[in-house]
Formats: structure tokens, sequence, C-alpha cells
């Protein structure tokens, strides 16, 4: 089955006690592989100048679902969403 990453952007405050019901929906579904917050950080390159971090992602959460079109079913409920706050959706292709 694919696996997708949501990153989390930078919004709306969520609460830290709506996490684990989502969290444990996911698990229950069979769907959870993992995720964190993400804090700060640098970028690095060999040679030049690097970028600065991408600094509007807060977070990531790595689930399995059939296509994209399930993936994003499992939006209901997470915290950033239901505040009015963006999650992005990846794939993460198979290697």
């Amino acid at each position: 089955m694919p696996e997708f990453i949501l990153f989390m952007h930078a919004g709306p405050q969520t609460r830290s006690e709506d996490w684990p019901a989502y969290f444990a929906r996911l698990r229950a579904a069979g769907m959870f592989e993992g995720g964190s917050a993400i804090g700060g950080g640098v970028c690095e390159r060999k040679h030049g100048a690097a970028p600065p971090i991408t600094a509007h992602l807060t977070g990531y959460i790595r689930v399995k679902a059939k296509d994209l079109a399930e993936a994003r079913t499992l939006l209901a409920g997470n915290p950033v969403f239901e505040t009015g706050g963006t999650v992005e959706i990846r794939e993460l292709p198979r290697g």
C-alpha cells in the first residue's frame, strides 16, 4: 500500500489534548506509520550559500493509504486541519 506524508504548516494554534484521539483513530485503521513535531535546524550545502530552512513546517505524520483520495480522508479530525490550518499531502515514492 502506498505511503504518504502529511506536513503540518504553521498556522492556528492546536490544543495538545486533541492529538491523541486523532492518532488513535489512525492507528485503529492501521494507517499510522509514524510522525513527529519538527524543530529548528539549518540547510547546508557543500559549495555556496544554502537557503534558509522551511520555517513554516511544524510537524509530519506518515500514513498508509490506497491513493491520494484516501489519504485526503485522513485529514478528518487532524487538529491542524480542523482549526483551519494547512496540511500538505505528499506521496512517498517507493524505491
